[in-house]
């Protein structure tokens, strides 16, 4: 749900075509890459007076290069993106800034280029929005309906999710309608058998 009026879309989408080249470096991998991103994400929720379990960081940290280079340059990102002002004035809970990093970029992370969302405007349209719409906020300007459908014309991930949830309440009304027929049934049976 998307409640809260979040900053102006056009300001986030400036931030993320200025991310500094730091942000854009390589993930530390192993002993391959320059940026511990766990670190990076612990010093981002310090900026916003959290404090994160090292269990939870443990997320951040690369095993795998093929399997977790892109995922951890898109946090990288968005470590940027949510170090602006705005980000670090809101109050942001931690356990939604750490489940949009380490849920929402995997999946957005899984079908595009970590890099896109810095160099293709309707991928940092779409990182700012994912980013927004997980924290509980909609761009300035825009109701909670526009923000919606704008986010699910944008984003494949948020298309996809839409349509999962609806074919899940598709599946349940089903099973509702059938416990329901079966009912009607047991019943005229059971009318008919004691007449």
């Amino acid at each position: 749900m998307m409640e809260h009026t979040g900053p102006a879309l056009e300001t986030l989408t400036h931030r993320l075509s200025d991310t500094p080249a730091e942000f854009l470096d390589e993930p530390r991998i192993g002993v391959a890459g320059t940026v511990h991103v766990a670190a990076l994400v612990n010093d981002l929720l310090k900026m916003q007076g959290k404090h994160a379990p090292a269990a939870a960081l443990e997320r951040f940290v690369g095993a795998d290069a093929r399997r977790d280079r892109n995922r951890l340059a898109l946090v990288m990102i968005a470590a940027w993106l949510l170090a602006d002002d705005w980000f670090l004035s809101a109050q942001l809970a931690q356990h939604k800034v750490l489940a949009l990093l380490d849920g929402a970029l995997g999946e957005l992370a899984q079908a595009t280029a970590a890099h896109k969302f810095v160099h293709d405007p309707d991928r940092r349209e779409e990182l700012v929005r994912v980013t927004l719409a997980r924290l509980g906020f909609r761009p300035a300007g825009e109701t909670e309906a526009q923000a919606t459908d704008r986010l699910s014309g944008i984003s494949g991930m948020e298309r996809k999710r839409l349509l999962e949830a609806s074919r899940a309440a598709e599946r349940r009304a089903a099973e509702i309608r059938e416990a329901l027929a079966r009912k009607a049934a047991e019943e005229s049976a059971d009318k008919w058998s004691r007449e």
